[in-house]
């Protein structure tokens, strides 16, 4: 089940091809990182919707030259001790203004939400227990912020200093 930023749950649109599997015409596909950089130009030729699964141990700079094809960047949190789609997560909003869907898959956890919103994430897999427990009002249980972060939430130094610290 896909939990988008508002609030919405929705069935995931795209498929999630592994390394072998076909392209289909029309089907919003992602490949993984390792397929990209084997059949890159084969992918950039392809017309349909394009996303990318990008393993947390991936750097971003791996695919700073081609972030404008992807509709879609998947990062993964193994386990809810291992924060670095975090750190990818910023580092493709900020230094590579990766403007599309990204998405974070695996250990997503109701109380990690709103920081990997605030991260930039603007989609999240998750399980059934999401829905009975309404995971969405996890995004309103904070409004105010000590760090800035990638969105644009107000953060208390500033509320304090009434200016960008």
């Amino acid at each position: 089940m896909l939990l988008t930023e508002s609030g919405s749950l929705q069935p995931d649109a795209w498929r999630h091809l592994a390394d072998e599997e076909p392209l289909h015409d029309s089907d919003p596909v992602t490949v993984s990182l390792t397929r990209w950089q084997k059949e890159r130009a084969a992918l950039q030729a392809w017309n349909g919707r394009l996303g990318l699964r990008l393993p947390n141990h991936a750097e971003p700079a791996t695919i700073a030259d081609d972030i404008d094809r992807f509709a879609l960047i998947v990062l993964n949190f193994p386990k809810f001790t291992d924060g670095r789609a975090y750190s990818q997560a910023r580092l493709l909003r900020s230094r590579y203004r990766y403007a599309g869907e990204l998405r974070a898959s695996g250990n997503v956890l109701r109380d990690q939400l709103l920081f990997m919103r605030r991260c930039g994430f603007n989609s999240f897999i998750v399980d059934e227990r999401a829905v009975r427990e309404d995971w969405s009002k996890a995004f309103d249980e904070f409004d105010v912020f000590y760090q800035k972060a990638q969105d644009t939430a107000p953060w208390v130094m500033r509320q304090r200093l009434g200016k960008d610290c």
